[in-house]
């Protein structure tokens, strides 16, 4: 049976605990980054269709960093808004030196 989260921050522990991995870490840190190299090259050439790789680039490199390096299951699957919550949350925390991408 899956855990009942009541609020994001009861929520980003568990997600923190399932990214634990600096290569999955990293892949999701690259996702991301590449997310807002398409919003904004969608934005500045006027080309919206680009929007269409956001889930394509977004989970594809986590998804890989969860099945070949963390050997988990995403927890997009059990709890997406919170997940995607989390990776924003976790890049920010990387961008800011929070959390390492070194183990």
């Amino acid at each position: 049976m899956e855990k009942k989260y009541n609020s994001f921050s009861e929520f980003y522990p568990y997600y923190l605990s399932e990214h634990e991995n600096k290569t999955c870490r990293l892949l999701h840190f690259i996702g991301s980054c590449l997310v807002l190299v398409v919003i904004v090259a969608a934005v500045l050439t006027s080309t919206y269709l680009y929007l269409l790789l956001i889930p394509l680039i977004g989970y594809g490199f986590a998804w890989v960093g969860h099945f070949f390096y963390e050997h988990n299951k995403p927890a997009t699957f059990q709890y997406p808004f919170y997940s995607l919550m989390g990776d924003w949350v976790m890049f920010k925390d990387i961008l800011i030196g929070k959390i390492s991408l070194r183990q």
